[in-house]
């Protein structure tokens, strides 16, 4: 499979946002690749042929990006190989979950504002503010996602 010089700037591009939110390298690099890949699908070969990296890396990433729910692979009756692909038709779970895990870290920085030193008033009020703001961004995503699915229907 040959990238075109634009897809392999998306390639890149998509990979440094993932990287940029925590994702390692190989793994962001490999999700920019199936986000811009003329197939839905490829192979662990294609993949690791496509972005010139160690089998083992993309072996790594892959692992990572299953475990993390962000692929799947299928398989076809008569071939062994697996076909990675992209979970994009879970963004609502994958968003409900984010929202989910938010609400649980702001549980946890309640608890540490609770046990914080009373000597750093200005620290404090800033993570009062961060608890503030994630609680109103947890009230206000799901009637977000409410709206945008009943305009869409």
């Amino acid at each position: 499979m040959v990238l075109s010089e634009k897809q392999k700037v998306m390639v890149e591009k998509v990979g440094i946002s993932h990287e940029m939110a925590g994702m390692q390298p190989a793994a962001a690099r490999i999700m920019g690749l199936l986000y811009v890949a003329d197939k839905p699908e490829l192979t662990f070969d294609e993949i690791t042929d496509c972005l010139q990296i160690a089998k083992s890396a993309t072996s790594n990433a892959i692992n990572l990006l299953l475990q993390a729910d962000h692929i799947e692979y299928i398989t076809y009756l008569g071939d062994r190989k697996r076909y990675f692909r992209l979970k994009v038709s879970n963004w609502r779970d994958s968003f409900t979950r984010r929202i989910e895990g938010m609400t649980k870290f702001n549980e946890i920085l309640r608890q540490v504002l609770e046990v914080r030193t009373p000597d750093t008033p200005e620290f404090n009020n800033n993570l009062k503010d961060l608890i503030d703001f994630l609680d109103f961004v947890n009230q206000e995503l799901p009637g977000l996602l409410h709206k945008w699915e009943n305009r869409n229907k």
